[in-house]
């Protein structure tokens, strides 16, 4: 990556410091951990959450909602989370459980399977947008958190190209349907696909309903 100008480097600390608000209302030794998803829109494939504790004093260049990063940003970033943080891990939700359960219980069950593979029992979890069920943990649901939290962003990173992966790996499996360019998504040429030759096993049933019937 380019090195950036003294200017340019000054105000991306600061963007991060001001980032860092949420983490910093709490005490050092608290073990503050963001939680974020990927994947709740998409036709096929899981839905996945990030669950990432970072160091208080973590530097992160560019940290930032998954979605504002180019993809090559995101997978830098996703090797440094994984080597900064206190403790970071995610929950994959297939899509059997999605059609069984609905999307917004999968995503919640993703994000507590998420938590439970810490190494480290965190203190406070920061959600991007959601309460999540059946946790005991104290919580704080953040509108935008991944544009607002360090640790929700890291959270986001994680989900996201965990995610990513999965869906170029079943790329392979299953070429027909594009995985690799849309990740599952309601594309018209993914949407067409199925219209032609049906779905494979990680698509959705629930969410094709409307233009494909068994």
């Amino acid at each position: 990556m380019r090195k950036l100008t003294e200017e340019k480097l000054q105000a991306e600390l600061l963007r991060l410091e001001a980032m860092k608000e949420y983490e910093n209302a709490y005490e050092d030794h608290v073990l503050v951990c963001g939680i974020d998803e990927a994947g709740r829109g998409p036709l096929a494939g899981p839905v996945v959450a990030g669950a990432v504790i970072l160091p208080r004093n973590c530097q992160i260049l560019y940290l930032n909602d998954s979605k504002k990063l180019t993809e090559k940003r995101r997978e830098a970033l996703f090797e440094e989370v994984q080597e900064k943080a206190v403790a970071c891990a995610v929950g994959v939700i297939g899509a059997d459980r999605v059609d069984e359960i609905n999307i917004l219980q999968a995503t919640y069950e993703a994000m507590r399977q998420a938590i439970s593979k810490l190494g480290s029992v965190p203190d406070v979890l920061l959600n991007d947008a959601v309460t999540i069920p059946e946790v005991t943990i104290s919580q704080m649901s953040i509108i935008k958190g991944d544009a607002k939290s360090v640790s929700i962003a890291a959270a986001s990173i994680m989900a996201k190209v965990t995610r990513d992966h999965m869906m170029q790996e079943y790329d392979v499996l299953f070429p027909e349907y594009g995985f690799a360019k849309h990740k599952g998504y309601g594309t018209k040429a993914h949407i067409e696909v199925i219209k032609e030759i049906g779905p494979c096993p990680i698509h959705r049933r629930s969410f094709i309903k409307n233009f494909w019937s068994e």
